[in-house]
């Protein structure tokens, strides 16, 4: 075997330890949740040293990154998948999507808002960023049905509606305290959004 193929292998065994270790961490947080993530569990799963994972993603939080860049994008697809044609079911598909994701996913989703950096270092710009392209498909509907405001204030809805959203959500799926039923959430969901295109002088969708 020359020095090539050497190398191809090393750098294909490399690959797969990286795609295990953060397999083997994504399972861990969707079924125990954050906190229950340690690296010397990790790393014993994954048949090797500490010191490589490390290796791999500079720290451990490069590797609970990686799976937050992971869980983000895979909740903008599902979210970018809600049909456009009329912007109120647009706004109310983009709740629902975002339920039933998080209903799917919660503690996923509740590692990319928990994660704290080590040493108080600052989150990373580029998650921000997805995270903010996410709620920013609420904008192009809220555009269509108010036409005459400006960028600013659209920008500002479009988070405060999906804040809001969240919020309702993680709450009524949080299980330390009174879970409220699918159904029943999902009527939340609904009469918060009613109530509040209301006020915005905006009907409401017709069931």
């Amino acid at each position: 075997m020359n020095n090539v193929q050497e190398e191809s292998l090393r750098d294909q065994k490399k690959v797969r330890r990286r795609l295990l270790i953060l397999e083997i961490a994504r399972t861990i947080i969707s079924s125990k949740g954050l906190r229950s993530l340690k690296v010397r569990d990790v790393a014993e799963a994954a048949g090797c040293s500490v010191g490589s994972v490390y290796n791999e993603f500079g720290d451990f939080d490069g590797v609970i990154l990686t799976v937050n860049r992971e869980t983000v994008q895979a909740l903008t697809s599902r979210l970018s998948g809600v049909p456009a044609g009329d912007p109120v079911g647009q706004l109310y598909g983009l709740a629902e999507a975002y339920l039933e994701f998080f209903a799917e996913h919660a503690n996923l989703l509740r590692s990319l808002f928990e994660h704290r950096m080590e040493d108080d270092r600052p989150y990373p710009d580029d998650i921000l960023q997805m995270v903010m392209d996410a709620f920013a498909l609420m904008h192009p509907p809220l555009v269509r049905l108010l036409p005459e405001a400006d960028d600013v204030k659209i920008a500002l809805l479009s988070r405060t509606l999906f804040s809001a959203v969240h919020g309702i959500i993680s709450l009524g799926l949080e299980e330390r305290m009174v879970a409220v039923p699918p159904q029943l959430l999902r009527q939340q969901v609904e009469q918060f959004l009613d109530a509040h295109l209301a006020g915005l002088g905006i009907l409401p969708l017709r069931r």
